[in-house]
């Protein structure tokens, strides 16, 4: 599932950045390409604890 996520990212940088060299720029394939991208970027910064939730549990344990 990890690999999915990098994928989805991949992808939506290729499709951006293929919107983005044509000489006639279509704007809503360049939008999808970053909703894509950013939906990856999202499901990965989902599975990355908080930096409070670390503390808590080291200031519970002493």
């Amino acid at each position: 599932m990890k690999y999915f996520n990098y994928i989805i990212i991949v992808l939506g940088a290729i499709v951006a950045i293929y919107a983005k060299t044509g000489t006639e720029q279509n704007q809503y394939v360049l939008i999808g390409g970053i909703v894509i991208l950013m939906v990856g970027i999202y499901r990965i910064s989902k599975t990355i604890p908080s930096k409070s939730e670390d503390e808590d549990l080291n200031n519970d344990k002493n």
